[in-house]
């Protein structure tokens, strides 16, 4: 009975994590949400009693078009039992996030040594070492932050622990054909 109990408390902790993950984008792909849930780890530490799931070593999150990938994974749940955030850490190397956010749009991509997403506000911190490419522009600085639901970009050219770093942008001419 434990054992189902525990087993059931991770698949509901692994569904709700890619369910906030997958929407990291205002007009995600519908399918994204009915897509299989794809998780590989090399360890996963869960405690349900706070609420917290610790996924390590080569962390590949996958849902539809939505990719994660990163040294470390933290997932934290609220009291109501959804995800409240979802921290990417690097170690290393840098964490990387990217989904398509409609059939006929290009993939969205960032990177940063720490991704922080929050389910609630919808919004995407790239933390150090920070690059979003959102279908020609670049943006990069040391912390870049997306606001999924107005696409709003903001940059800045320090982060909390990090170096010093100019804010970048490469804005792509819109073309009329």
């Amino acid at each position: 009975m434990m054992r189902q109990t525990l087993a059931r408390a991770v698949l509901t902790l692994i569904g709700l994590a890619l369910y906030g993950t997958a929407s990291l984008t205002a007009h995600a792909l519908e399918s994204d949400a009915s897509a299989p849930i794809e998780i590989a780890a090399d360890r996963l530490d869960l405690d349900d009693r706070a609420g917290t799931a610790v996924y390590t070593g080569n962390v590949d999150m996958q849902q539809g078009s939505m990719k994660l990938t990163a040294a470390r994974v933290e997932i934290e749940r609220n009291a109501q039992g959804e995800v409240a955030r979802v921290t990417a850490i690097g170690e290393g190397s840098r964490a990387y996030i990217e989904q398509k956010p409609a059939p006929e749009d290009p993939v969205v991509k960032g990177w940063g040594e720490t991704i922080v997403y929050h389910a609630g506000e919808r919004r995407v911190e790239l933390i150090r070492q920070a690059e979003l490419h959102q279908g020609g522009d670049t943006f990069n600085g040391a912390y870049v932050e997306y606001f999924l639901d107005r696409r709003q970009v903001q940059a800045r050219s320090e982060s909390e622990g990090g170096a010093k770093q100019r804010v970048r942008m490469t804005l792509t001419p819109q073309t009329t054909e």
